[in-house]
């Protein structure tokens, strides 16, 4: 079948299904990390909070997202992809309830630790499951879901954010039960958390964990249930061609390599992931409101403001959606890596022109709406190409043996990088918010060419084949 007829072909309602319902770990993944950002103020004000520790108790989620994204790996090849899910979504669970009811800041510290665990799993296994279940000429598209699923999260969290507020009549102002407004922020994630774990019980485990366990048979029946079309007995064929070419390399699912202690393509993983943090895109999503109230608007209009950047997010990542198979992964990331330093630029001028200092600053004349566009041009960049397109290829670039052990030390990185622009932002941005976006600005520009010189195509290819792309030239194949 050709390229082209592949791509036009239609996907099996089963496999949509598959994708979608394990995509909803991306859904929490948004929802509880975004979910703070309506509570930041109340926070700080309930316990009293300094600048640093405030951006501790925001970033701290972050430390268990990358605890859970390295933990995922191991519980992921050793007991499936479906138990991780489960494990994730009751660490969601417990953390909904537990931060809702917090008594002080240091046990709010620990419970977001626990629901960063769960978000850590959930960032892991959703883009392996999805990627391992996939027909390889829909694969980009479904593999994107993830992100879709992300940033409907951010959305549904930021949304619920407004709804609370502003019928409180203020994040800090009791609601239901006489429990306070930013209380029932967290509180709410407790529904999507029960969701997710009653969608777990209902999926096939990955065909690809089935053969790496010895389970053929099994794997065949996922196969054929899930795409009857597809020549399944060549999909098991590659899976073993590839599991014996590792064993037979030595490497037995060893992630350990000559470059500086790992493989090459475990090391390009990880670079992917760190730049898709450090262009600061977290910022927008945890900090907007707090950022927009600090020039000039009011809270109820900052979180509307925030709201809608974050459904600007979702009809972005629906246009990468649509794209990816068609284009290919490297043409979008190349087009997003110019919009976001160009937008980063932007910022960065216009806060040079703010007056004022610390949280009491305004930005004068047209600088203000110039910094309104060029935060929500950064979300469209960011969300049509480096948003969903890394997990695609975090999906898609590592071996079958060492996926998930590969994925979760990925996306550990990027849950470290995430946390050291997330703590150090409130720090920064004191000192001085223009030199802070000029330097996304430059890491925006370094993932540039860091595509443009490491990062080949795998549009159209099986994940088996992908793979063959990032062993270094000249390496023996045994």
């Amino acid at each position: 079948m050709s390229t082209d007829k592949q791509t036009t072909a239609k996907i099996p309602k089963r496999v949509i299904w598959l994708a979608l319902a394990g995509a909803v770990g991306g859904f929490l993944f948004g929802f509880d990390s975004s979910v703070v950002n309506g509570a930041v103020d109340a926070m700080k004000d309930e316990f009293a909070l300094s600048e640093a520790v405030t951006g501790f108790a925001v970033a701290v989620a972050l430390l268990g997202c990358a605890a859970g994204a390295y933990l995922a790996g191991k519980v992921a090849d050793r007991y499936g992809r479906i138990p991780a899910m489960k494990l994730g979504a009751l660490l969601f669970l417990i953390s909904a309830i537990g931060t809702g009811f917090c008594f002080s800041v240091w046990d709010l510290i620990f419970w977001r630790l626990v629901g960063g665990l769960g978000i850590g799993l959930a960032s892991v296994i959703a883009p392996a499951y999805i990627s391992e279940i996939s027909p390889r000429h829909v694969r980009g598209r479904l593999a994107s879901l993830q992100q879709l699923a992300i940033t409907t999260g951010i959305f549904a969290a930021l949304l619920s954010d407004a709804l609370f507020a502003t019928s409180a009549g203020g994040a800090h102002q009791a609601f239901w039960l006489g429990i306070e407004a930013w209380r029932w922020m967290f509180l709410a994630a407790a529904i999507p958390a029960v969701l997710y774990g009653v969608i777990a019980f209902t999926l096939p485990e990955s065909p690809r964990f089935l053969v790496v366990q010895g389970k053929e048979d099994l794997a065949r029946k996922v196969f054929d249930s899930i795409a009857p079309d597809e020549d399944t007995d060549r999909h098991l064929r590659e899976i073993r061609e590839a599991i014996e070419e590792d064993q037979l390399a030595g490497r037995k699912g060893s992630l350990r390599g000559k470059a500086f202690g790992l493989q090459a393509v475990v090391w390009i993983g990880i670079t992917l992931s760190v730049l898709q943090q450090f262009v600061g895109i977290n910022v927008i999503f945890y900090y907007s409101t707090t950022l927009w109230k600090a020039v000039g608007f009011q809270e109820k209009d900052s979180l509307t403001i925030s709201v809608a950047t974050s459904i600007t997010n979702i009809l972005v990542t629906l246009v990468a959606i649509a794209l990816v198979d068609r284009i290919g992964r490297r043409p979008i990331l190349l087009a997003g890596s110019i919009g976001m330093a160009v937008s980063l630029g932007a910022m960065a001028l216009a806060f040079a022109s703010a007056k004022g200092t610390g949280s009491d600053i305004t930005l004068p004349g047209a600088w203000g709406p110039v910094a309104l566009v060029a935060a929500n041009v950064f979300v469209i960049s960011f969300g049509a190409s480096w948003g969903p397109l890394v997990w695609v290829l975090l999906g898609e670039i590592f071996p079958a043996r060492i996926r998930a052990r590969a994925l979760g030390l990925a996306a550990a990185a990027q849950w470290i990088a995430n946390f050291a622009i997330t703590l150090s932002f409130p720090v920064m941005a004191a000192g001085s918010l223009p030199l802070t976006y000029a330097m996304y600005a430059l890491f925006a520009a370094a993932s540039f060419f860091f595509v443009m010189y490491k990062v080949p195509e795998t549009n159209g290819m099986s994940l088996e084949q992908a793979e063959t792309l990032f062993v270094p030239k000249g390496s023996v194949k045994v």
